[in-house]
């Protein structure tokens, strides 16, 4: 399986740079610029193939110049804010370098789901959902227990868990690794060549890995589904359901986004309307979130790898503050 999955990274730095390559530009941008100074992670064959490509993105932000970016009230290892309506990056430091990213892993979950699946579905959870590793977050379902696609997604995104994940992962893929391929072939046809996947969760893998680029470019295609703005902007639902003995089970996911929970302040005039957190030793502390300003322009952000719980919402604020400066 490992060759496999190498195969499909390779196929995903191609078509990636391929999806770059034919998109368009940024505003503002006037010349064509090489890819290979663009994704630094290319490896040198492909980056021969695609060196002197037209890397433009009419409908994407791109990253010019993260040098000019001040990087002194941001700590954590890796942070970008894009203007998604005016298609304009405004902040990047370190947004091609391959990190853990913990549970936002599951907004690419989601995605995949959605689209190749239906909400309405009955999914029967198996035992490929016993999440057993320590610390791990979960929402609590059990093998038997019968719920809908969407029901299941809500338990993913608010609470994090990793078994509902999984339960997932099996009922679109017949497999974890199945699932994982169809995830690195839709980071492809994204262009997120910096990405990698081997779980629908997030829990640690040294073959797990992503960019605050390529989050964007995850994120940004999720929201194009109302049924992804609707779950991740929801602080809490209410899932009924039945056990393996057709007994009724009822259970209530919260998410854990402080902006949305209001137990941090969001800058005056902006608005965070979803988002996910992403959690281990490995990844630190990570979050990527939706804004909106008071115009009802949208925002990307995205911070990877802060040192601690605090200091994630005060690196996110320094970065979403400069939306309104």
């Amino acid at each position: 399986m490992k060759a496999v999955r190498t195969r499909s990274f390779l196929c995903a730095l191609l078509l990636g740079a391929v999806a770059l390559s034919t998109a368009g530009c940024l505003s503002g941008v006037k010349e064509p610029y090489s890819l290979e100074e663009r994704i630094p992670v290319m490896e040198d064959s492909l980056s021969r193939t695609v060196r002197y490509a037209d890397g433009f993105a009419s409908d994407l932000c791109v990253v010019e110049d993260e040098g000019s970016f001040d990087e002194s009230y941001v700590t954590s290892e890796a942070a970008a804010l894009f203007d998604v309506s005016d298609r304009e990056t405004l902040y990047s430091k370190e947004a091609f370098e391959r990190l853990y990213p913990a549970s936002i892993t599951k907004v690419m979950t989601a995605l995949v789901a959605i689209k190749n699946g239906d909400l309405n579905a009955r999914v029967v959870v198996t035992d490929d959902a016993v999440i057993t590793e320590s610390g791990a977050t979960l929402c609590g379902i059990k093998p038997g227990d019968t719920l809908t696609l969407e029901q299941l997604l809500y338990g993913l995104m608010l609470p994090s868990g990793n078994d509902a994940g999984a339960a997932i992962a099996v009922h679109i893929a017949g497999s974890i690794d199945k699932f994982a391929d169809m995830m690195n072939q839709e980071a492809a046809s994204l262009g997120a060549t910096g990405t990698h996947f081997v779980n629908p969760h997030g829990l640690n893998d040294p073959d797990h890995y992503t960019t605050a680029y390529d989050l964007y470019l995850i994120f940004n295609e999720a929201l194009k589904y109302p049924v992804f703005r609707q779950i991740v902007g929801t602080t809490s639902y209410t899932a009924n359901y039945h056990d393996k003995d057709s007994q009724a089970v009822t259970k209530t996911w919260k998410g854990g986004n402080w902006f949305m929970t209001r137990e941090r302040e969001t800058p005056e005039g902006l608005t965070v309307f979803g988002g996910k957190t992403g959690t281990t030793n490995a990844a630190g502390y990570c979050l990527i979130m939706a804004t909106r300003d008071q115009d009802d322009k949208e925002y990307i952000s995205v911070v990877l790898k802060s040192d601690s719980r605090p200091g994630l919402y005060d690196n996110m604020t320094n970065i979403i503050s400069k939306i309104v400066k």
